[in-house]
């Protein structure tokens, strides 16, 4: 069996959110998703688990944090200077905020971070390995 990661991540509106990543190229499986959750998939690799609050309260009674903190930072890696743009541009235009931290521009990365509506951090990057400077 190949390694997988799921984030799962507690959301306070699971339309709105499913909406959200789907506008950022996300692609929701419908096997694994009601309504109290969302199964959202980046890669073969790489997925989502949308909770509502009450479902996220069924696995932790930790405090859900309020959006203007930042527990982690979550990021994926795009093809294209203009991928992260658009992944970016689509962010702010769904419900999250763009630009939250100074943009990463370099010749061999460029990247650009955002929060979805509940506010958890995303990076949208792009490396290029082949450019990146020697030690």
């Amino acid at each position: 069996m190949s390694r997988t990661i799921t984030v799962s991540l507690p959301v306070a509106d699971l339309k709105a959110s499913v909406a959200f990543y789907t506008a950022l190229g996300f692609v929701n499986n419908p096997q694994f998703t009601d309504d109290t959750a969302a199964f959202m998939v980046w890669s073969e690799s790489i997925n989502i688990m949308l909770l509502t609050h009450a479902s996220w309260r069924r696995f932790t009674d930790r405090p859900i944090p309020p959006k203007t903190s930042s527990e982690v930072g979550l990021t994926v890696s795009c093809n294209s200077r203009e991928e992260v743009d658009a992944m970016n541009k689509s962010a702010s235009e769904n419900g999250g905020t763009a630009d939250i931290n100074p943009v990463e521009d370099y010749d061999f990365m460029y990247g650009r971070d955002f929060v979805d509506p509940d506010g958890h951090v995303w990076g949208a990057k792009w490396v290029d390995m082949s450019a990146i400077p020697s030690s």
